[in-house]
């Protein structure tokens, strides 16, 4: 039966309350069937990355795959864009990843991921690496297997007694982290000290990875981590034959202002997942790529990887998000991304890093989070009661301000904290930019000075 609200047969997030139609995009804009418009400043949740509405060429390269074979099946067959697409992310790595698979999801990615490396170290003789660990106040999808290596207590609350958790450390999250009187160096030093620790905790020997998103998205808000952060952790893990997997569904693909945000961390992972900018939300696209270590092993131990999907390699997926990438190449988007990433920062910490309430600004390229405080002085978050993200989310999108942001909850402790997501698109232009920064900038002043929210500020305007 239709939902009896208001009609409607769609498992909404909320099927008590019909969101809005959204019946076009032009550029990056997009129109509501109400005639309401706004402007993507966050391409969605960061994956929107060439803007809205009609590209001639992936409109074409999309013809073209299902007129020649829109579907195969994966288990006796492949197709030339998937063969296309996989060497392009290959080659991409300048030789350091050796194979890659597609799939529709970064959920579906990150699960591909733990079973290759549960099946590498079954390989190496090492069936006894059984445990992953990953971090507090991260997020790596909605899949069971994928939800259980994350570190979100908030999105993990529901299913907690069906997760195989994995062990959890703190972030890289200076913030919030790092101590009075405390260097970087000392603060990689005590994170470097605490992965250590839970890897004797469990058994060196029982690990089969450490995980971890190079820039935190939505758990954190954008939050990036070092060389010298990624370079420790990455010891530890060889020293105790562990693999390194990077999940870059949400920052990778050119969102920081490199293809693989990898590249600005000083380390290769072992195994990486990619995803929302890959495909550019045309088409739904994410993919794993695997390093010659794990694919050597694979090889010489018959070369089988025991998963699959119905729509992995899918011909029409890859022949798109092949298309997306040749775009962002051909029009030289990551130089844009690094240029006016630049400027995206200065931006905001000019006009917003001197307001009372605004606690933290941080992120890379065109991967921006903005974290609100109910006291700048100690950090201390709002109520979870008072919904600031949403609510600020809610107010931007709305005239007269009409800009989507990206809201997001934990940033904090898993639990606590609000911060919203500022992500353009790659081809945004800097008078576009500059319209985003001080819409943005007018819609959280505004919200702030409310008199329903205004009590709640302890950091008075």
């Amino acid at each position: 039966m239709p939902n009896q609200v208001d009609g409607s047969a769609v498992l909404y997030r909320n099927i008590n309350i019909e969101p809005p139609t959204a019946v076009k995009g032009v550029g990056n804009w997009v129109y509501m069937s109400t005639g309401h418009k706004f402007f993507d400043a966050s391409c969605g949740a960061a994956v929107s990355c060439l803007g809205h509405g009609s590209i001639k060429r992936i409109e074409d390269a999309m013809v073209d795959a299902t007129r020649a074979v829109s579907y195969i099946s994966g288990l006796d067959y492949i197709t030339d864009p998937v063969k296309k697409l996989c060497k392009f992310l290959v080659d991409s790595t300048h030789g350091r990843m050796a194979r890659a698979a597609l799939y529709s999801s970064g959920s579906e990615a990150i699960e591909a991921a733990m079973k290759i490396a549960r099946q590498y170290v079954v390989m190496v003789d090492e069936p006894l690496r059984v445990n992953f660990i990953a971090r507090r106040q991260s997020y790596h999808g909605a899949t069971l297997g994928a939800l259980g290596l994350s570190g979100h207590i908030g999105r993990r609350s529901f299913f907690e007694s069906l997760l195989n958790s994995a062990s959890h450390v703190s972030p890289f999250n200076p913030y919030h982290g790092l101590s009075e009187n405390e260097s970087i160096s000392q603060y990689v030093q005590r994170l470097a000290d605490e992965l250590e620790a839970e890897f004797q905790r469990l058994g060196p020997k029982t690990v089969i990875a450490f995980v971890a998103e190079p820039v935190v998205g939505a758990a954190q808000g954008c939050v990036p981590g070092t060389k010298e952060y990624f370079q420790a952790m990455k010891r530890i893990c060889d020293r105790h034959g562990a693999l390194l997997i990077f999940d870059e569904v949400m920052c990778g693909m050119g969102r920081t202002g490199t293809l693989h945000a990898w590249e600005q961390m000083g380390v290769v992972p072992d195994i990486q997942t990619i995803g929302k900018g890959l495909g550019a939300g045309i088409m739904p696209a994410a993919g794993m790529l695997l390093s010659h270590r794990v694919t050597d092993v694979l090889a010489k131990n018959g070369g089988s990887f025991a998963h699959g999907h119905t729509y992995q390699n899918h011909a029409v997926t890859s022949a798109v998000a092949l298309e997306v990438q040749r775009i962002i190449s051909d029009e030289n988007l990551l130089e844009n991304v690094r240029t006016l990433g630049s400027l995206l920062k200065d931006l905001l910490k000019n006009q917003l890093e001197g307001h009372p309430n605004v606690g933290n600004i941080r992120g890379m390229g065109f991967f921006w989070g903005i974290e609100f405080v109910k006291d700048k002085a100690t950090k201390e978050p709002f109520d979870t009661a008072l919904n600031i993200s949403w609510r600020l989310h809610e107010m931007a999108v709305a005239p007269p301000y009409q800009m989507y942001l990206y809201p997001g909850t934990g940033s904090y402790d898993g639990v606590k904290g609000d911060h919203v997501i500022v992500a353009p698109p790659y081809n945004i232009s800097k008078d576009e930019l500059l319209f985003m920064v001080d819409r943005i900038t007018k819609a959280i002043v505004a919200f702030f000075a409310q008199p329903e929210i205004k009590p709640h500020l302890k950091s008075k305007l």
